[in-house]
């Protein structure tokens, strides 16, 4: 998002996204097996600022149920490993609220949080979950937490059938922090693909999750049930890096414990 309001995104905000999540050119591929390709551009290699792409296509998924398990939070907590805490703070419009987010780096990094307004937007065979990162006079960065930037964060969901998808992530986060060259290969070569795996399993257990979890609990689809209060947006501000601490973790080595655990992984 650029200028300095704090904007609620438009139709036209959501097909940039779109167009970014489906034009390759002009970026790295690092990754391509099992149906999942994960591309990145390095912005400012200094600052290890980059974007990161993750494609996946999923042949027993179908778009409705992924575009439900990223929108649940509540089952979020359940699925997602990354994740400290996420909580939602506030509700914008029927399609657009702000929340708290805070996951787990690869040890010895710092955790990173951010709050964000998050937009959303069903349009044909295609569904959007875009966010940036905002101020919020309630949210301050936290002591034992470094503050992130999302710059632009977001998901494309496109159908390809009665039960298949092709899922892409894209995001450009600013971490706060000049990072060793390690955690950008990392993401983008191991927790990139590792997550969207998580994601796909998350999905063919949804539905059994669901029916004993409120199984007609859906705000995202239906706005009339949304238990969040409504803010204004004059209660936010653009959530500006340089107002933030940068801390400087270039120098640090991966933990043997963290690389044993991801070892392990699939």
């Amino acid at each position: 998002m650029s200028g300095e309001s704090v904007l609620i995104p438009d139709d036209q905000a959501f097909n940039n996204f779109k167009h970014e999540c489906v034009l390759d050119e002009g970026w790295s591929q690092t990754y391509n097996k099992s149906g999942i390709t994960v591309l990145i551009q390095i912005l400012e290699e200094e600052k290890s600022l980059h974007k990161i792409k993750c494609r996946m296509v999923c042949k027993d998924v179908s778009a409705e149920t992924m575009y439900d398990v990223l929108h649940d939070i509540d089952y979020r907590r359940k699925w997602d490993s990354n994740v400290i805490e996420t909580f939602d703070i506030g509700k914008l419009t029927v399609n657009a609220d702000v929340g708290y987010y805070s996951w787990k780096c690869p040890k010895p990094l710092k955790n990173r949080d951010v709050i964000t307004l998050r937009s959303w937007l069903h349009i044909g065979n295609d569904y959007i979950i875009m966010n940036y990162s905002v101020k919020h006079p309630k949210y301050p960065p936290k002591k034992d937490m470094v503050r992130a930037v999302s710059i632009q964060t977001g998901y494309l969901i496109q159908s390809n059938g009665p039960a298949s998808c092709t899922l892409i992530y894209l995001a450009q986060v600013d971490p706060r922090g000049s990072l060793p060259k390690w955690v950008v290969n990392k993401s983008s070569q191991l927790l990139a693909p590792k997550a969207m795996k998580r994601i796909a399993r998350a999905c063919v257990k949804y539905s059994d999750w669901k029916k004993k979890h409120s199984p007609d609990f859906k705000p995202w689809l239906f706005p009339e049930q949304s238990r969040l209060s409504s803010m204004a947006l004059s209660e936010l501000s653009l959530q500006h890096t340089d107002s933030l601490e940068n801390i400087d973790e270039s120098t640090l080595s991966e933990s043997r414990d963290d690389r044993a655990e991801h070892s392990d992984d699939d």
